[in-house]
């Protein structure tokens, strides 16, 4: 096996971050995006590979500076589906100045911004968020549109090469934002070779201005980005597989780095797409989204940081929602078994296994923490009809298992398939056979007159169905149809053990 196999592909960027920027004491690294609607959990994926990568940096002794900009100085292209069609009114206009559809928040970008700033504390992660209106808009951008305007034939011959339809030498490497209507509907008239602009618009207005003074003028993204790798002085900043297709952004931005900006292109690392278990691919404009806040809804924070540390970036994978949840619950837990040796596994993978730990971890305990089986609690919610209280009485009361609780029953109540629905009966309503009939009562005997655990109470089962000559599939439907008024359920011993004895009894001694 390859040694590097035994590392983890976090800890191996990071390495290759300081073989390609050298070996400083500080770094930054960055992700971000354009708010131009609900941020779901594809988009996520960038900002955990940043901080996974962070965390591994940190562990090598090195400062990091996590910055996440939000591109909401970039026009409103077009109306997502969630929004009101009267929004099209807007469209050119900045997304920062724009009102918000859902009048919460000052404007439509910090809506949006604001949904995701919030779900990312409870995962471990608080980047330095860069609003990038509010840079335009204080001119801090200056002299990189200078020297890109300056540059225009050399971007113009960048871009060029992977076009098939060329630019002319009458564009501009800029967005320019009408003073009187607010839109890009602009065209430069002239240009000084300085800081003056001379521009029309589509609504008549005409203006000089100067770009150090009035921020009415952005980069366009195929130049924004790499002026602000030279600003930010970036060293790492992954990106989705699409902008490194032949003529991509990633490409076309290396080379406007290095050959207009002089600044090395940041490392980089090629992530996939992932999708809702199903099929789906995520699309804020279409309406298919699931936010970080959705996932937070089934899942521990540390789990959602495992869903994507125990998975390479390059590696495309689903958000899973159904019985998949049961699963993944139970390969964390044997995870963290595993990093405190209480499960053994074979030396090779040991190193990895535990680092797939430390950073799903946001604090990491100094021992293993109580583990409440998933599955356990879902059955146990719905037992006490959702009253988490109840459930707390099987367990050792923590944060934990209160949280882990309450996903469970938010998972039964709007993801879970419907065999892992039920309802605890108060009466016997089912039409059972004679046989099946006096199962059911030798089992109540059973119950009053001894104790059993699960094991000894399922062996008990199988004792009943040969006294009575039953088949034991005969049995567990019967007691099914009794108990929750259906042919399946979950496990009956420890169902039974959950529900308590008495009230078992209680419900079987009404069959008729």
């Amino acid at each position: 096996m390859d040694k590097k196999e035994s590392f983890h592909w976090a800890d191996l960027a990071a390495d290759n971050v300081i073989q390609q920027k050298g070996d400083k004491d500080s770094y930054t690294v960055a992700a971000g995006i354009t708010p131009s609607g609900i941020i779901h959990i594809g988009n996520f994926r960038e900002i955990i590979t940043v901080d996974l990568i962070k965390r591994a940096l940190e562990k090598k002794g090195k400062k990091l500076r996590f910055i996440y900009s939000w591109d909401d100085y970039d026009r409103f292209r077009k109306v997502p589906k969630n929004i009101p069609e009267e929004f099209e009114k807007y469209v050119g206009m900045p997304i920062a100045d724009i009102p918000d559809p859902f009048k919460c928040h000052k404007s439509y970008a910090e809506h949006f911004e604001k949904e995701l700033e919030e779900s990312l504390p409870p995962v471990g992660i608080s980047p330095e968020f860069i609003m990038q209106d509010e840079m335009y808009k204080a001119c801090k951008y200056t002299e990189g549109i200078k020297k890109a305007l300056q540059n225009k034939s050399k971007i113009i011959e960048i871009l060029n090469r992977y076009r098939s339809e060329h630019l002319l030498d009458d564009w501009y490497p800029i967005n320019l934002y009408c003073s009187e209507c607010k839109k890009d509907s602009t065209k430069v008239l002239q240009y000084d070779g300085d800081y003056e602009i001379k521009y029309e618009c589509a609504c008549g207005f005409k203006e000089k201005i100067d770009f150090r003074k009035k921020g009415n003028v952005n980069l366009k993204w195929r130049v924004d980005w790499p002026m602000r790798w030279e600003y930010e002085k970036v060293d790492f900043e992954p990106a989705g597989k699409d902008h490194y297709a032949a003529g991509g952004s990633r490409t076309t931005g290396k080379e406007i780095a290095e050959d207009v900006y002089n600044y090395n292109n940041p490392t980089d690392l090629i992530y996939e797409w992932i999708g809702l278990k199903g099929g789906k691919q995520f699309s804020s404009s279409a309406g298919n989204v699931i936010t970080l806040n959705d996932v937070l809804e089934v899942y521990e924070p540390e789990i959602v940081r495992y869903l994507f540390a125990g998975t390479r970036p390059n590696t495309e994978f689903a958000i899973s929602f159904d019985t998949d949840v049961l699963k993944i619950y139970s390969d964390y837990d044997k995870l963290e078994k595993i990093y405190f040796g209480k499960e053994e596994i074979s030396k090779e993978k040991l190193p990895k296994q535990k680092r797939i730990y430390e950073l799903s971890s946001i604090n990491l305990p100094q021992e293993i923490p109580f583990q409440p089986s998933f599955r356990h609690l879902t059955m146990l919610v719905q037992i006490y009809k959702g009253d988490v209280e109840k459930v707390l009485d099987h367990y050792e009361k923590n944060k934990k298992t209160e949280l882990r609780a309450k996903l469970a029953h938010n998972w039964i109540q709007k993801h879970a398939p419907e065999e892992f629905k039920f309802e605890l009966q108060t009466q016997a309503k089912a039409e059972l056979k004679e046989q099946e009939k006096q199962a059911l009562r030798l089992l109540t005997e059973k119950l009053k007159n001894n104790d059993y655990d699960e094991t000894t109470l399922f062996e008990e089962f199988y004792s009943i169905c040969k006294e009575l000559n039953l088949k034991n599939t005969e049995f567990f439907t019967a007691a099914y149809k009794t108990l929750i008024n259906k042919e399946k359920g979950p496990r009956l011993a420890s169902f039974i053990l959950a529900v308590g004895k008495k009230e078992i009894i209680k419900i079987l001694e009404t069959i008729k």
